[in-house]
This record gives structure tokens, C-alpha cells and sequence, in this order.
């Protein structure tokens, strides 16, 4: 079966995971700080942390921009499902915007018929890669979560996503472009919130007691708690392969590229299918993954899944969802992808065999449907 989504790792991997191993350093250690400042450097990031996961550093997020209790955050409805668990479990509530129908991504436009006296923030959320049109949704004035979860690799107008908003995440869980196991990341603009990030991370304490004996203090065990929250300690052995993938990062986003701009080119002249959006000029994709459009999509998507090729939908609209389902709620576009669109493979394990199978198969969908049965 060919994999919708993956990540490829190899024998730089295995051995920063050996060494970590060999010098009985598994928990949060050097090499957590060694990729924070690797990662903080190829972004051109002032800041950043280290988390556990990419749905973690989103409740932190949340939690860092110190919101009145019970406010609304605008968030898409088109994304995952933490990034609405994130915001509900700092206190607020989620509020559900439409996306544009061809970039996937919550616009100015679709956010306005959302904003009330209770809306305190905005999270955008940069899906599969493609940078959100982000200048005309900071004119609205409301501090911004940035959802960089898919691009790590992606800038807008420069500048990397993940660090323009208020505070910014990462995900490096296993199928992301950069792969840790499980992991995640935390930026923010100013210095005094990146402060708390880290006082956050450790379950609200200031300092380690290590840390405190290190700085001379008497009764070092002692710790002093700064605030309430949970651990989100991340490990050497994430952040080892954390520094072997950012080694790889460059040749794997090329990768990731030459499939995508090979789709694009032979899904051309395919009527039925709806291709994905290019990144407008000065920006950059991170190419996560290669939706499309396609009219039938559950015969098509079962068709594939016959032929050997795993796909899925990346997401099933959160306002539909009966957590979260709300019934006077209409987000056409949502719903329209929800009904239409699919993600097909695309990530640096595949082959390139693999990739023109994909081809060959998608189109011979195409010729079914037209010329009958």
C-alpha cells in the first residue's frame, strides 16, 4: 500500500538516538537545546521552545496570549481537531470561520462575519504549507495564533511562518516535513512571552532544581512554581532526530517539490480534477500535501484505495463534527471540501515509481468514469 503521508529517516537518526542512549540522556537535555537553537537559526527566529507535541505548543499558545475568560477565538473550521481543543481547554471558545474554497486557508473576508464584542483572537492555520494572506487579517487588530504545523519550510512575504503572529507553533510529529517521533515547537514575538513559555514547559516551575543549585542557591530543591500548567517536556531522544532531520530538511523539501510540481504538470489537463494553489509570488509552500478536487470523491478515493494507495481527507470540517457541531452554522466552502476534496500521497519516501503509479492511476480514474462501465 502506498502511504498518504510519511517521513524518511536512516542511520543519522538511529545513531543521535544510540548516543543519547549511550550517555543515559533520554529526557530533556543538550540536544534539546542544541536543535532549539539550530531550528531558531534557520527560520531567523528571535525565539523559540521545544514542546512534546504540535497539539500541545497550540494549548500553550493559547494560554500564553492571556486572554479575558470565556472569550471568543476565530479559528477555521477546515483543520485539526486540536487546534478548537486547544482554545477550549485555555478557557474560551471557539469560534468557526469558512476557508477560501481554492487555498484552503481562513481569509480577512471569511473572518469579519465571525468577529462579535466577545472575539479576543484569531488562529490562522497555514494548510498544507500554503501561507495564509496574513497582512489584511493583523488589520482586523486582534492578537494572532499562527498554526505553522504544516510549514515549517514556508515564508510569506519573507518572513517564516510561525513567527509574524502574536505567538506561533510547530508540529514535528511523525509524517510532518520535519519528523521527530513526536514533538512540537513555540515562538512568539515578544521576549517576556517566550519567558513564560519556558516557565510553562515544566509544569509551572521557575527554575530546576539543578538549575538552582547551579546559580548557588542554598536550598536548591526548593523549586518556586510561577504558574499552573501541565508538563510538556520534550526528550534528547526527539530532539536527536530533530537535528539529523534539520540536516536533511533542504533535500527532502526539494523532494517534496519535484512530486508536486510533477502532479501539477500531468494533472494539467485533467477536467475533473481541481488542483491545489501554487504559493503566491514572494511566498513559499512547505508541499505537506497535494489536495485536490475531485466531484466523486468517495468513488474515486475507494478506487485508489483498491488499486493499493491510501488517501484522506485533511479535515473533516470541526463545525460538522458532533463534538463540536454547531446547526445553525453554515461555512459553504467547508462543507463543499468536505464533500469533494482528498489528499493524495505526497512525501520523500515515496519512489519514483511510485509516484508515476499514482499518476497513472488517478488518471485511469478519469477515463472509467468518462467512458463508462
Amino acid at each position: 500500500m502506498i502511504s498518504v503521508f510519511g517521513s524518511k529517516v536512516g542511520e543519522e537518526e538511529i545513531a543521535q538516538v544510540s548516543e543519547s542512549i549511550r550517555n543515559q540522556w533520554m529526557g530533556m537535555g543538550p540536544k534539546v537545546k542544541a536543535f532549539e537553537e539550530r531550528f531558531r537559526e534557520r527560520l531567523g527566529l528571535d525565539h523559540f521552545l521545544m514542546v512534546d507535541s504540535g497539539s500541545n505548543s497550540l494549548y500553550m499558545a493559547c494560554v500564553l496570549l492571556g486572554l479575558p475568560a470565556g472569550s471568543e477565538v476565530i479559528l477555521p473550521s477546515y483543520t485539526w481537531i486540536f487546534c478548537a481543543h486547544a482554545v477550549l481547554l485555555a478557557g474560551h471558545q471557539p469560534v468557526f470561520a469558512d476557508v477560501d474554497l481554492d487555498s484552503n486557508n481562513i481569509t480577512a473576508e471569511t473572518i469579519t462575519p465571525q468577529i462579535t464584542k466577545k472575539t479576543a483572537a484569531i488562529m490562522v492555520v497555514h494548510y498544507a504549507g500554503l501561507p495564509v494572506d496574513l497582512e489584511p487579517i493583523q488589520a482586523l487588530g486582534f492578537p494572532i495564533v499562527e498554526d505553522a504545523a504544516h510549514a515549517v519550510d514556508s515564508r510569506y512575504r519573507g518572513k517564516p511562518c510561525g513567527g509574524i503572529g502574536d505567538v506561533g507553533i510547530f508540529s514535528f510529529d511523525a509524517i510532518k516535513n520535519l519528523a521527530v517521533g513526536e514533538g512540537g515547537g513555540v515562538t512568539a514575538l515578544k521576549a517576556e512571552v517566550m519567558d513564560r513559555a519556558r516557565k510553562l514547559r515544566y509544569c509551572g516551575i521557575g527554575k530546576s532544581g539543578f538549575e538552582a543549585s547551579t546559580g548557588g542557591k542554598k536550598r536548591w530543591w526548593e523549586y518556586e512554581i510561577a504558574d499552573v500548567f501541565i508538563k510538556m517536556n520534550p526528550s534528547d531522544i526527539a530532539a536527536g532526530i530533530g537535528l539529523a532531520q534539520l540536516d536533511k530538511l533542504d533535500a527532502n523539501q526539494a523532494y517534496r517539490k519535484r512530486i508536486w510540481d510533477h502532479f501539477q504538470s500531468e494533472f494539467a489537463g485533467v477536467a475533473w480534477i481541481t488542483r491545489p494553489l501554487e504559493a503566491r509570488q514572494g511566498d513559499r509552500h512547505s508541499y505537506f500535501t497535494y489536495g485536490v478536487r475531485v466531484p466523486q470523491r468517495d468513488e474515486f478515493a475507494q478506487y485508489l484505495l483498491d488499486k493499493g494507495i491510501y488517501t484522506t481527507l485533511r479535515y473533516h470540517p470541526l463545525h460538522l463534527n458532533p463534538i463540536y457541531r454547531q446547526m445553525d452554522l453554515r461555512l459553504p466552502n467547508c462543507e463543499r471540501l468536505n464533500e469533494e476534496a482528498l489528499c493524495l500521497p505526497l512525501h520523500p519516501r515515496l519512489t519514483d515509481a511510485e509516484v508515476e503509479y499514482v499518476v497513472a492511476t488517478v488518471k485511469s480514474f478519469g477515463g472509467r468514469t468518462q467512458g463508462g462501465r
